[in-house]
């Protein structure tokens, strides 16, 4: 049986890959956050986020180069803390890639509604899932050559709409109401800032999916650091102007609970028959189509190595011999995908839309492994000193560390608003561990991988 990952990728399809995986954040989901913080508030709440990030990426470029493993978070887990260790830190991982991926498909069905309206978007998303799915499976250099042309035509896309919704910008506009609903700050602006935070990280959710493709990198101790670094400062550039050009347009509260801001906030601006318009629509699924794509990518290299160690079953590890891809991990994420884009009764929680829960639930995934990661880096400083560590933390400790009180904090923060996504978050955790606690002997016959230290 095949196990065994092939190097094709470089530095720029690492770029391409990392702002790929993040870059539907600006283009859908973040709006949510005006609806409990107003624009003011979110803007906190966006500045806050974008620090942690900054710092984790700071951080976690250190494991990555240090431990270039399909499993990214998962691997770093396990060889600080050990099975348990690794578990939490995949688990968290895999919740993460695999429930971002229908909140993206819904957008990408919302998109198209636009331009066809009788057409069905939980459809469409399930059209995207059966095209995307495929062309993962066919091959990871011909997949990150697509990511990279997408992500690229996507970036160009963010800059037309600055463009051509900036004759209209007023600033008013955006601080009009700015204190969730209010125009002057409160005690209780403090709540609706708090709430607003999983649509702040859904700005910058899934940059660590880069890890991921290590195994499949050439020479990753060199080109990962370079692809993470000049990634994040691109996202956070695109994250603000994109929330700033869009407030600006008019009346924000009109944004605030929609799939497609974007187009909505141009036809503010242009009116509803414009070139732009329909030019925004189009291209604008090449921003949904990178994050898409690249997260497919991302959730089947954790399914894969979670099974290749013998931490989910090993049959999901099995690698397809012509195209040397993981193709059943392609295919199981899907079929949870799907199921999720159909449990409208089970994932509408609290008369939130179903994509904001969805992205709720991923958020929380992303946030326990990023607390996991920066535990896991400050533990292995201390026991593997001699690791070889081609990029080390700048400011250490004080990067990592900075990195997880805000993850800390926003989790709880995020468990406090999110009661009942909370608890379904923590079910799914625990079947997780009841299945992990009763196979040990699958662990005991997967391959040993020196690269995981400890098993």
């Amino acid at each position: 049986m095949v196990r065994e990952l092939k190097p094709t990728l470089g530095a720029i399809h690492l770029w391409g890959i990392a702002v790929g995986l993040v870059i539907s954040g600006d283009y859908f989901g973040w709006s949510y956050g005006w609806a409990s913080a107003g624009t003011l508030g979110f803007l906190i709440a966006v500045a806050v986020i974008a620090l942690m990030y900054v710092a984790f990426i700071f951080s976690y470029t250190e494991l990555t180069t240090a431990i270039p493993h399909a499993g990214g978070p998962f691997a770093y887990g396990l060889r600080a803390y050990g099975p348990t260790g690794g578990y939490f830190a995949g688990m968290a991982t895999l919740i993460e890639f695999v429930f971002a991926p229908p909140a993206i498909a819904l957008a990408i069905g919302a998109y198209l509604n636009v331009q066809f309206p009788g057409l069905d978007p939980k459809l469409a998303a399930v059209g995207a899932y059966v095209v995307f799915m495929t062309l993962n499976i066919l091959g990871m250099h011909i997949a990150a050559n697509f990511e990279l042309v997408v992500t690229i035509i996507a970036i160009g896309e963010l800059l037309v709409f600055m463009g051509v919704v900036s004759p209209g910008f007023s600033w008013a506009n955006f601080t009009a109401n700015g204190w969730a609903g209010s125009n002057t700050f409160s005690t209780a602006t403090w709540g609706g800032i708090l709430a607003s935070i999983p649509f702040a990280i859904w700005f910058f959710l899934a940059i660590e999916g880069v890890a991921m493709a290590a195994e499949e990198t050439k020479d990753p101790r060199r080109t990962v650091p370079r692809a993470y670094i000049c990634a994040i400062l691109t996202l956070v550039a695109l994250a603000l102007g994109v929330m700033i050009f869009a407030g600006g347009a008019g009346d924000w509260r009109e944004l605030s609970n929609l799939n497609d801001p974007l187009p909505q906030a141009m036809k503010m601006i242009v009116g509803h028959n414009s070139g732009w318009l329909h030019m925004l629509v189009w291209l604008g699924l090449f921003g949904l189509i990178a994050s898409f794509h690249g997260i497919i990518m991302g959730y089947s290299r954790q399914i894969f190595a979670l099974s290749r160690a013998g931490y989910m079953p090993p049959m999901f590890a099995k690698v397809n011999q012509r195209f040397r891809t993981p193709h059943r991990a392609v295919l199981l994420g899907g079929v949870v995908g799907i199921a999720a884009i159909f449990s409208d009764n089970l994932i509408v929680i609290g008369g939130q839309p179903l994509t904001a829960n969805i992205i709720t639930m991923s958020v929380f995934g992303a946030l326990l492994m990023y607390i996991i990661a920066m535990f896991s880096l400050l533990k292995l400083r201390r026991t593997e000193p001699r690791l070889e560590r081609p990029f080390n933390a700048p400011l250490y400790p004080i990067m990592p560390l900075v990195a997880l009180v805000i993850a800390i904090g926003a989790f709880l923060a995020m468990a406090w608003y999110n009661t009942t996504v909370f608890v379904i978050f923590l079910g799914i955790l625990g079947l997780g561990y009841a299945y992990f606690r009763a196979t040990g002997h699958h662990r005991d016959a997967a391959p040993r991988d020196d690269m995981l230290g400890r098993q």
